[in-house]
């Protein structure tokens, strides 16, 4: 805060208007830590860069008025008080005017609590109430809401982050122009819908959107409406499929790839669906058919290879039953690795909080199964081949030469280790290997 207070003062001992604005108002009078200061002014671009000329400066967003200037190795974007054009792409105003009115800039915002400006000699300029939303919880739109719609089509899937972020609620005439425009989102590039649906899917009110906001999501998502009101009719569930999927996303830890899993992990249900003699409905495959719907909305979305890798296999795994046995525990480990496996426990975790807890008896078989995982790990059991205490120079040095030969021979002690079969110990391994006449 300090840094962007002197980089006020430097525009203000120019002569000229500057405010923070937008999101680090907003969070400030959250009592949050702000992660960027933006800067509005009536200064423009070639001002900008002149007052800042000893300053590293970026023209990144020349084209819309901002200059970024990094001010003792933090970066501020600094724009010029501008109204806009028309939007004729629905994402982006064919031009903009620059303007001397800050009242002019704010009036092209998009939520009342996003149009609020700040310094210190004038305190909050707030022309829309957006302060009075902030306290009260509302999220409403500058001006005519279906008009800022139209104009951004991406403010649709911002209404239902900061909804996700904040726990706030769309006011009626917001909330009616959304669910009329969400058509619109169609003209959003994929990358973007990305990157707001992760942010939406991290927030703490996350699953609570995901059920009132379905249909606007399953514009860009479309592939989840199917489960909106699916029952599944089994005594191991309470919620349709659509309202265990919101439990399950909001049960499990704040990471973008985990929290897109947790919403993609079922979404194969409703076309799997069977139902036995008894009424009872299943779901055979489940896990497979979500596998490999998830891949194709993750890849439509752009999302980097290492994301969907993690993704697809923990929906692939996350209906596997493991017990709670030391050697099918090691194997696990080391067919998924630590991070995968531990990734897989949480999805477990946070699947069982969407379920009928049945008396408690699958929660106590997955406690039981973390404790065994904790036990191998804290002990640093051997589960994979760097943790034998042997390689393959050991092996060279014992005659083995063919590279083949060597790699059969590593897997085969692991194997054997992790059946408890052999000590990791050098020399009972190699003992072992002359015992099955390797060496």
């Amino acid at each position: 805060m300090d840094k962007a207070r002197r980089v006020l003062e430097k525009l203000a001992l120019a002569d000229y208007e500057a405010y923070l604005v937008g999101g680090c108002v907003r969070d400030l009078l959250l009592n949050k830590i702000p992660k960027d200061f933006d800067i509005t002014t009536n200064a423009l671009p070639e001002c900008i860069e002149e007052i800042f000329s000893g300053y590293r400066t970026l023209r990144t967003g020349i084209k819309h008025g901002t200059i970024t200037v990094i001010f003792e190795d933090e970066p501020f974007e600094i724009t010029t008080y501008r109204t806009d054009g028309i939007y004729s792409d629905h994402r982006r105003p064919d031009q903009i005017t620059f303007s001397a009115s800050l009242q002019e800039d704010l009036a092209r915002r998009d939520f009342t609590i996003n149009a609020m400006a700040y310094n210190e000699a004038e305190g909050l300029v707030d022309p829309y109430n957006g302060k009075e939303d902030l306290e009260k919880g509302i999220l409403r739109c500058v001006g005519d809401a279906a008009l800022r719609f139209e104009e951004d089509a991406l403010r649709l899937l911002r209404l239902l982050r900061f909804a996700s972020e904040l726990g706030f609620h769309a006011e009626e005439k917001t909330e009616i122009a959304a669910y009329e425009k969400k058509e619109l989102l169609e003209k959003v590039s994929k990358e973007r819908v990305r990157e707001e649906c992760s942010k939406l899917l991290c927030g703490k009110h996350a699953g609570q959107v995901l059920v009132k906001w379905i249909k606007v999501l399953g514009v860009v998502l479309p592939e989840l409406l199917p489960m909106e009101g699916f029952q599944q009719r089994n005594p191991h569930h309470k919620y349709d499929v659509l309202c265990h999927t919101a439990a399950v996303v909001d049960s499990i830890p704040e990471k973008p790839y985990l929290r897109w899993t947790a919403l993609l992990h079922d979404i194969g249900k409703p076309w799997r669906y069977t139902v036995d003699k008894h009424g009872i409905g299943h779901f055979y495959g489940h896990a497979k058919e979500s596998e490999n719907i998830a891949e194709i909305i993750l890849k439509r979305l752009k999302m980097d290879r290492e994301s969907i890798s993690k993704i697809l296999l923990l929906i692939r795994y996350h209906d596997f039953r493991i017990e709670a046995k030391t050697e099918l525990v090691k194997e696990w480990l080391c067919k998924l690795g630590k991070e995968n496996f531990e990734d897989l426990l949480l999805l477990k975790k946070a699947d069982l909080a969407g379920q009928n807890p049945l008396g408690g008896k699958k929660n106590r078989k997955l406690e039981a199964l973390c404790a065994v995982t904790r036990d191998i790990l804290e002990r640093g059991q051997c589960y994979q081949l760097k943790d034998l205490r042997i390689d393959g120079n050991d092996l060279i040095e014992n005659g083995m030469q063919s590279g083949e030969q060597i790699g059969y021979a590593l897997h085969l002690l692991l194997k054997n280790v992790i059946k408890g079969c052999v000590v990791n110990e050098k020399e009972m391994l190699l003992d072992f290997l002359i015992k099955e006449e390797l060496l």
